[in-house]
């Protein structure tokens, strides 16, 4: 390894793992003089409470202000092994023994320290625990062993377990140091006792030694998740020793790693070992500078700048230093030092510190070191990756496509990851729930085109609009999280363009068709010119007010659809239930006007003529004319099909409707809240993990239950059944390219449109993508806004060509994507809220929502179970 000259490893980029697991163990000769688990840390500090019984909650660590000045003292003038050699406990203390700082120790008082780690750590707080777990791996015990355990004739744990502290307490006499405390208790040592037992059907499994169970305890022990990975542990040991008469420290940072078994109680290697000793009746002073030192190895910044890296004593110092300007002090009248406080939601990021740092160190007028340039260093590194007006992606390169030519080298190296990425439960969840949105805004929206264009698009035409456009851009664009649909905006164009073409009587379709054409030429060239380069000049603001609108506008159209339900399904106002039994039946009868569908076959829409085509065949096709109907026994939909009159009582439907609204609101708030189950107490955490990325299909399971209890004919989500045009009657899957009743320069003129159509379509799908870019997103594997205004504008020509809507990045969907794939930290410190890293990115997400929506004709039988307001309310 390089040393620079202050004394750190270069590369500040690199660094360990962090937190790491840091123990504190005492041995005290005041008590039991015997080595115990005292705190322990990973971001926040612990401590053992109730006689060695339990944890304490976590808590931020707290130290007076003296402490951190009396260990620079100590640093400055004790041993400190910054590189360390040793394999074990024995060979890291004769280092220690060895150095100048250790002179003044006689060779009997290094000898008295070295025993003084002969013995481990016994971890008597789950032992019960351990001995649970050790007992269900012996096989072949009798059946009458558990009454006879339960009866207090099974007696071997306790033999095997006076056996070992028997053997301890040996140890203890010849490696322990000669106090007077030892001295006493070794002239009145009891005689050993002696119990006999029958050994002739013991298996020798039965015989599990202390340091086996605190072996299996180690092994066994939960509280190793809450622990990075591949973090690495610090060993604090303090004690109080007689034959010192001053107190000793020494700070030691091994070169490879160790597992300290007998000092760690999990299986973590350690990298750091402090030893804290001192003369009896120091052991409070003792223990508050072990845990001055345990708070300082959880500062993330002190860890990797300092602790990792010094390579000599004054830079280990010099961090100190640093650690110490940086501490916040709370006056003595206003405080009182036995209050813990709880963990912070949030704690001040690295990159405020190290620019307070900077800005500290200037207003000093310091004098830049190697220590500063690796706080520059680290906080380029960690500075939040750049805002989207900085991002490569939106420079003007000068060349032309040389945009283009950048996404494609700069996405193509995660193409394969984009696939490989998908393998984990997350996805489906994210897939089952996208595509239920997906469905709904298409069957909205298909509606409303139906309406428009007089069913020239429709439901289906929808679906196919996005499986093209979707499936294409999902596997070829540079954003996959971008989810394609119909919005707003363009729904919109399309009926101020049908107007027009019913105004002038230009076919509809085929003037589409040229605007799409066009539209499509316009987004080349602006690849071509890296046109999308000027997303960023657009401001946070810009990027707020267009989110902030599509959503109202999503909210509304929710709301609309839930206020129309009570128009359809009318509530029966002032209604006296007493007056019940007056109360007119619902009946149909002949028109009175005399117009009947027989009258107006030729202007019957599809729906009324297949309604009279089921009426007819169940009457053997005696339906004729309107002499031939039975109006009486009509149902409320042949009635109103054939022109009936209904009567007023058939206009109230309250249940329907109050159940819709219930379903609505049911809906949302079940849902929201599922979403935020995570952060919650309840279960373990991976089903609480579960249950936030299912809460979608879980509320949609739970009302869809709901509506099938009550039974009521409540409005489903219905898609169609056959694959074919909606008005296979006016148009094919082919649009023509010219009109005989137009003449040929409209299609030229239908540049004009099409270049507000385009304008339109850049504003619509960039400002999603820069939405979806953000930096709180932690996106990492870039963006491509010339390559999607690419994709997006060839789709734009297919789905004209063949009469499909146009398909645009979907506000509300994207953002829905993205969350539903954020990532949060598996492991976390006690006390600690998960921490977000990022969203899974990847492609096969979005491909198999658009493979399922351009399949929906086939899941009709599945879906026409889903109320429609269960869906407005995960809409909203």
């Amino acid at each position: 390894m390089e040393e620079t000259s202050g004394g750190f490893i270069d590369g500040p980029t690199t660094g360990p793992v962090l937190p790491m697991f840091i123990q504190l163990n005492a041995r005290l000769v005041e008590e039991d003089d015997q080595w115990k688990e005292v705190s322990r840390w990973v971001k926040f500090q612990e401590n053992v409470e109730d006689g060695g019984k339990r944890w304490s909650k976590p808590h931020v660590p707290s130290c007076s202000f003296s402490v951190f000045s009396g260990l620079r003292h100590e640093l400055e003038n004790s041993p400190v092994l910054l590189n360390a050699k040793g394999s074990d406990i024995n060979s890291i203390v004769d280092e220690v023994m060895n150095t100048e700082e250790a002179a003044y120790l006689d060779t009997r008082e290094k000898s008295m320290i070295q025993g003084l780690f002969s013995q481990g750590v016994k971890h008597k707080m789950r032992m019960n625990f351990a001995r649970q777990i050790s007992k269900t791996s012996i096989t072949g015990r009798h059946p009458s062993d558990t009454s006879r355990h339960d009866s207090g004739l099974d007696r071997e744990d306790d033999v095997f377990a006076e056996e070992d502290e028997l053997e301890d307490e040996k140890a203890h006499r010849k490696s322990a140091p000669t106090t007077p405390e030892m001295k006493h208790k070794n002239s009145l040592s009891p005689v050993t006792k002696v119990r006999h037992h029958s050994t002739a059907n013991q298996s020798p499994s039965r015989k599990i030694s202390y340091k086996d169970e605190t072996l299996k305890f180690r092994e066994y022990n939960l509280f190793s998740k809450k622990v990075p990975k591949d973090a690495e542990a610090a060993n604090i040991q303090v004690a109080t020793c007689s034959f010192l008469s001053r107190p000793f420290f020494a700070f030691v940072r091994l070169e490879n790693p160790i597992v300290l078994e007998d000092f760690c109680e999990i299986s973590k290697p350690t990298r750091f070992l402090a030893l804290i000793l001192g003369p009896p009746g120091s052991s409070a002073e003792l223990l508050e500078k072990g845990r001055a030192l345990g708070s300082l190895l959880t500062d993330q910044l002190f860890c990797q700048l300092t602790a990792y890296k010094a390579q000599t004593k004054s830079a280990l110092i010099s961090g100190l230093e640093t650690y110490i300007s940086e501490l916040t002090v709370l006056p003595p009248s206003s405080w009182d030092p036995t209050i813990r406080l709880d963990p912070p939601k949030s704690t001040q990021s690295i990159q405020t510190r190290l620019i307070n740092r900077t800005v500290l160190k200037k207003r000093e007028s310091m004098e830049d070191n190697d220590e500063d340039n690796d706080d520059k260093a680290l906080l380029d590194f960690y500075k939040e990756e750049k805002n989207h007006g900085e991002d490569d992606s939106l420079q003007f390169t000068g060349r032309l496509f040389g945009g283009l030519m950048a996404d494609v080298r700069r996405k193509l190296p995660w193409y394969v990851s984009d696939f490989t990425d998908a393998f984990h439960i997350q996805t489906l969840a994210s897939i089952i729930y996208i595509y239920l949105a997906t469905v709904t805004k298409a069957i909205t929206f298909g509606g409303f085109l139906g309406d428009i264009t007089d069913g020239l698009q429709g439901v289906l035409e929808s679906f196919l609009g996005h499986l093209l456009a979707g499936g294409v851009f999902c596997l070829l664009g540079g954003q996959p999280l971008t989810v394609l649909g119909c919005t707003g905006p363009v729904l919109i164009f399309e009926k101020i363009l049908v107007e027009f073409c019913t105004n002038y009587g230009i076919y509809y379709l085929t003037m589409r068709l040229w605007i799409g054409l066009w539209s499509a030429l316009f987004c080349i060239i602006i690849v071509a010119v890296d046109g999308s380069a000027i997303v960023r000049y657009f401001t946070r603001f810009t990027e707020e007010a267009f989110a902030a609108l599509v959503g109202l506008i999503f909210i509304a159209e929710s709301l609309k659809k839930l206020f129309k339900m009570g128009k359809t399904y009318k509530v029966h106002k002032y209604f006296d239930v007493d007056e019940m039994t007056n109360e007119e039946p619902c009946r149909c009868s002949s028109p009175e006007s005399g117009i009947s569908i027989f009258d107006r076959l030729n202007n019957s829409t599809a729906s009324q003529l297949k309604t009279l085509h089921s009426y007819n065949t169940t009457t053997n096709g005696t339906v004729l004319s309107t002499a031939d109907i039975d109006w009486s026994e009509l149902k409320k939909s042949e009635c109103e099909a054939f022109g009936g009159d209904l009567s007023s009582s058939c206009k109230y439907s309250p249940d329907i409707f109050f159940l819709s609204v219930f379903l609505f609101f049911g809906t949302f708030f079940l849902c929201t809240s599922l979403k935020k189950f995570k952060y919650t107490p309840y279960f373990p955490t991976r089903i609480r993990s579960l249950i936030t990325d299912y809460a979608v299909i879980l509320t949609i399971i739970v009302f869809v239950l709901i509506d099938s209890y009550y039974g009521l004919a409540t409005p489903k989500l219905i898609v169609p059944t056959v694959f074919t045009p909606t008005r296979s009657d006016l148009r094919t899957w082919l649009i023509p390219l010219y009109d005989d009743n137009s003449p040929w320069y409209v299609y030229l003129l239908a540049a004009i449109p099409a270049m507000l159509l385009t304008i339109l379509l850049f504003m619509d799908q960039q400002i999603t993508t820069v939405i979806v870019n953000r930096k709180e997103h932690k996106l990492k594997k870039g963006a491509g806004y010339h390559l999607d205004m690419l994709i997006i504008g060839i789709m734009m020509g297919v789905c004209s060509l063949l009469g499909l809507p146009w398909c645009v990045a979907a506000t509300v969907l994207c953002l829905g994507h993205v969350d539903s794939l954020k990532m949060d930290t598996e492991s976390s410190a006690p006390g600690e809220t998960p921490q977000f890293l990022g969203v899974r990115e990847q492609r096969v997400t979005d491909i198999c929502v658009f493979l399922l929506t351009g399949l929906s004709v086939k899941l009709a039988p599945i879906l026409k179970y889903i109320p429609m307001p269960v869906m407005y309310g995960v809409l909203m």
